[in-house]
């Protein structure tokens, strides 16, 4: 078991492999799109690595030191980590818009409090979904649960090992029930919850877990033979290798493709610390020990320096800028580590000296993220011949069915019973569809109790009501959605409703790529309709409104405004059976601008704005009074 400041070959080969799968993935490069995995990586090493030290301390002095631990910890993981979320947010000043800049404070915030998980899974991210660029500092939720798995796992394990006759056997069991239940948990989030199984300590612990009980179990695996140890170590490389290859935004993760990387990297640490056979002879290469050795660095620093240059020339960087990225995030790694982790780490302070340097390294990131989120402001001027001063937050308000729960989102399958308008009504019209119809809901929610209708809302975020099967990507699964319309349908048939309203986002990618885009949505469409034949005699379609090109309020914070008019018309497709309504003509003329009489057309690259909806009502009305609805 490896002691002291001596760092082990294996361990150092694992985080030299880790940070390059993850800067691999992030570069762009399709090949390594399961780079994401280098994380896994990092957890399991995690695991094992604070487990053997900790197991060591007990052995030696049959007590752990909680305050010894906590110091060690803090002079590692603090310096560094807040010299990049004050670097940073100081950069972030510089380049992001408003509204950016406000939340970048508040990831500042929860980075520097140990909690930047909990917040991206509150937020619901997704790297692949987000039609901005991610927040520079979104690579810190690994660091959170780290950092939450380190306050508690040495009190825990020194509890299981306190007074074991048998030493390490009640901490194994203990372990592994936890690790048990943490990877049930991690199954059934992703099927249900991905962002928590995803972000979350509580579905990630297992990972770490693993890695705790090869440390524990080790005197018994270090017996084993050299050269078996090694034939393992090499068949566990390829399969963390492998899982990079094989993986990308369509595999549901973490799940139980998690188990590739996890057990490969316990297969990479079996081989052991000076086997000459294994894996850990690749060290050899000085490439790989100076990566090695800056690999926390390297990973702190990775992820703001490509997120910071595309926000501030507000386009994707191309791969020879996220190049030039990647060998700057180098550099900056090897001078941190130079300069702030080597020093630091090797230097005799005392713990009291520690824990008043880490009490003054979180105060300044805290500090950092408070500034900046309290003195940025959403209002906005826009540019050019005629100024406009908008709220950008109100801008980008979602209708208030998102808020109540209604309004369902990845993983979910059946709707809330909500109604809204006139609820004792004996008329019901159900609005029906993805996101692109939840936005004519404040419009219809008015509409409702104007006129005395009850309104019952059926909308599922990614999820059109055209009957259309589309690939799996990040988030959102096609079996969710297939179920969704099922219950949606059959509570439509339940109700029977004076008519049925339905609006979809038809931009999405078929799942069959040899099948015609306009004939996979034709049949989604006839599927649809024969789904709602006899529950409605008025099935009203209101076909996609017209398709921003740029995420329009974050466009209208920093250029001109003419700039930001690049929406395009959204092409009418709609088989005949339903009655169509086009809102193209409501927010185009000779073209189709970002700011129509006075107001924000739209909250993001793709939807409506609720204030937008709500100027629009009286052209719905009209259009649906056309169509003999309130006749």
């Amino acid at each position: 078991m490896a002691t002291g400041h001596r760092i082990r070959k294996e361990i150092q080969f694992l985080r030299a492999v880790a940070v390059t799968l993850v800067v691999l993935s992030h570069l762009g490069i399709g090949l390594f799109s399961g780079g994401f995995v280098g994380v896994d990586v990092f957890f399991v090493l995690s695991g094992f690595l604070i487990t053997s030290l900790l197991a060591s301390e007990f052995a030696a002095n049959k007590r752990i030191s909680l305050r010894q631990f906590y110091a060690r910890r803090a002079r590692r993981l603090l310096p560094a980590s807040t010299l990049v979320i004050v670097a940073t947010v100081i950069a972030g000043r510089i380049w992001l818009e408003p509204l950016r800049l406000r939340d970048l404070g508040q990831d500042a915030i929860a980075s520097a409090g140990f909690f930047a998980n909990i917040t991206f899974a509150n937020r619901g991210t997704d790297y692949l979904q987000s039609t901005l660029p991610p927040s520079a500092l979104q690579h810190f939720w690994s660091l959170a649960v780290e950092e939450q798995f380190y306050v508690v796992w040495p009190a825990l394990l020194a509890l299981l090992l306190w007074r074991s006759r048998s030493f390490r056997t009640r901490a194994v069991v203990g372990i592994s029930v936890l690790s048990i239940a943490s990877f049930a948990v991690c199954i059934w989030q992703t099927n249900t919850t991905q962002q928590w199984a995803f972000f979350g300590l509580h579905a990630r612990a297992w990972e770490l877990g693993l890695g705790a009980l090869l440390a524990l179990a080790w005197n018994n695996v270090n017996s084993i033979a050299t050269w078996l140890r090694a034939v393992v170590g090499w068949l566990g490389l390829v399969a963390v290798i492998a899982s990079c290859f094989l993986f990308n935004e369509k595999v549901l993760f973490p799940g139980y493709a998690v188990l590739l990387p996890v057990i490969g990297t316990l297969c990479v640490l079996i081989a052991g610390d000076d086997n000459r056979y294994g894996p850990q002879i690749l060290l050899r290469f000085e490439a790989l020990q100076f990566i090695g050795a800056r690999s926390y660095s390297l990973y702190l620093w990775h992820w703001p320096a490509l997120v910071l240059p595309s926000s501030a020339l507000g386009r994707p960087l191309r791969f020879y800028e996220r190049f030039l990225c990647i060998l700057l995030t180098i550099v900056l790694a090897h001078y941190t580590s130079k300069y702030i982790e080597e020093p630091l780490r090797h230097k005799n302070f005392a713990p009291r000296t520690i824990y008043k340097g880490a009490a003054y390294t979180t105060a300044v990131s805290l500090v950092a993220g408070v500034l900046i989120s309290f003195t940025s402001s959403s209002i906005i001027t826009t540019k050019g011949e005629v100024s406009y001063q908008f709220d950008l937050v109100q801008v980008m308000e979602k209708p208030a069915v998102y808020g109540d729960g209604c309004h369902v989102n990845y993983g979910e399958t059946k709707s809330g019973y909500c109604t809204y308008g006139e609820k004792e009504s004996s008329s019901t019209i159900v609005l029906y569809g993805d996101s692109h119809a939840a936005q004519w809901f404040p419009t219809l929610e008015k509409m409702a109790t104007e006129r005395g209708f009850k309104l019952v809302s059926l909308t599922k975020s990614a999820c059109p009501a055209v009957d259309a099967k589309r690939p799996d990507q990040g988030a959102f699964k096609m079996v969710h959605c297939t179920k969704w319309r099922e219950n949606s349908i059959k509570r439509i048939a339940e109700i029977q409703p004076l008519a049925v309203i339905t609006s979809n986002f038809q931009y999405f990618t078929p799942a069959n790529s040899s099948i015609s885009r306009a004939q996979w949505w034709s049949d989604g469409q006839r599927k649809l309709l024969k789904g709602l034949r006899g529950s409605t005699n008025n099935l009203i379609y209101i076909s996609d409104t017209p398709r921003p090109l740029r995420d329009i309020p974050n466009c209208l914070a920093s250029r001109d405004s003419k700039v930001c008019d690049s929406t395009e018309r959204s092409r009418v497709s709609v088989i005949p059976g339903f009655d169509v309504i086009n809102p193209n003509p409501w927010l185009c003329s000779s073209y189709c601008p970002a700011i129509v009489d006075g107001t924000v057309a739209y909250r993001d690259a793709s939807h409506i704005s609720v204030d937008m909806a709500l100027k629009l009502l009286p052209k719905l009305e009209a259009a649906l009074i056309a169509k003999g609805l309130f006749a």
